[in-house]
């Protein structure tokens, strides 16, 4: 529970706190400060939602993952309480009302990268196991089944590879990619001149890529510019047969114009990691209860279809970076750096 004292001036809420949150980013804590520590953390298991913002009171910041809302309301409940600081400790913020939150004041704080291999070689994991059916090997195996029908899958060298979005993971993603001999096309409306210099592919314009390509992985951010970016006429134009692989966001895809593109065979395979509507499921375990989503329960019943919780960040490097950077933003708000604080999204 939150304590009840007096507003302390170095007071952390952490909301969706997982086990590893805490674990990380105690151990962050003592490895940077020992047992002086100039601020405390509450820990909290629920999201930020405008029914939970009321636990953050008696402290000045509070610290939010990708699934929590921060909505113009929220934050302006959040001011009212005393909350001055809002860290993510994530990249994303499009859960964020950021006009709202400059108005109202508050220091906002991401953590830019964090190591971006840890997505891109996940994209890769999953486009594997998409590609040559690993995930049904494993199952019929262990039920004694060891037929190979139905398990073809591809070799991916030699093959074109669509990556949308060319910023560090996507840069990533496209250096494996050139590993395994793939012809890459990119395409971003801000060129990387790391993608040019280390000649990793060629950029195009986004109907070319998506006619041409393979495989498409999605490494862009969730923007109005790019929510539903992969709808019904951009399906319409990818190669018949590609791969589609969703590591970034979920509202980067129209989840029911996709499952229409499987239904009719447009679709080789599907990989996701992220979901449009994710926040009610992801982080929790739901094994005991019915699917009450009735998009989601139908993309599952696809045998080309693989969806994972959200996990591409989750490796050991990953988390003490998050944790790392987001105690560093922690401290530049203490010792008034605010708004020039290098990792702050909102600048005077």
């Amino acid at each position: 529970m939150a304590s009840t004292e007096s507003p302390a001036i170095h007071s952390l809420a952490v909301f969706s706190t997982q086990p590893y949150d805490r674990q990380y980013l105690s151990a962050q804590l003592t490895t940077q400060f020992g047992d002086a520590s100039p601020f405390k953390i509450d820990f909290y298991t629920v999201s930020l939602t405008p029914l939970t913002a009321k636990l953050a009171a008696s402290h000045t910041a509070v610290c939010v993952f990708v699934n929590d809302i921060l909505t113009a309301p929220v934050l302006q409940h959040l001011a009212s309480l005393g909350v001055k600081a809002i860290l993510l400790r994530c990249a994303g913020f499009n859960n964020v009302d950021l006009l709202a939150a400059k108005s109202l004041g508050f220091f906002v704080a991401h953590v830019p990268s964090y190591s971006p291999e840890a997505v891109a070689e996940f994209a890769v994991a999953l486009i594997q196991t998409l590609n040559r059916n690993t995930h049904r090997a494993y199952n019929r195996v262990r039920e004694g089944n060891f037929a190979l029908h139905g398990l073809l899958g591809q070799t991916l060298h030699g093959k074109t590879v669509g990556v949308v979005g060319t910023g560090r993971i996507g840069l990533c993603f496209a250096r494996i990619m050139r590993g395994f001999g793939c012809r890459v096309l990119a395409y971003d409306v801000y060129k990387s001149k790391d993608f040019e210099t280390e000649k990793l592919g060629t950029y195009v314009e986004l109907a070319q890529l998506l006619q041409e390509s393979d495989v498409v992985s999605l490494h862009c951010p969730l923007l109005e510019s790019t929510r539903h970016l992969v709808r019904e006429e951009t399906l319409a134009q990818m190669k018949d047969r590609a791969l589609l692989v969703n590591t970034s966001r979920g509202g980067l895809i129209d989840t029911k114009a996709v499952i229409q593109a499987l239904k009719a065979g447009k679709l080789r395979g599907l990989a996701l990691d992220v979901y449009e509507a994710e926040a009610p499921l992801f982080y929790s375990d739901h094994s005991g209860e019915v699917m009450q989503d009735e998009v989601f329960a139908r993309l599952m019943t696809f045998p080309n279809v693989i969806v994972c919780s959200h996990q591409g960040f989750f490796t050991e490097e990953a988390l003490g970076e998050i944790s790392a950077v987001t105690v560093g933003n922690m401290v530049e708000f203490m010792e008034g750096r605010g708004r020039v604080a290098r990792n702050s999204l909102i600048k005077d």
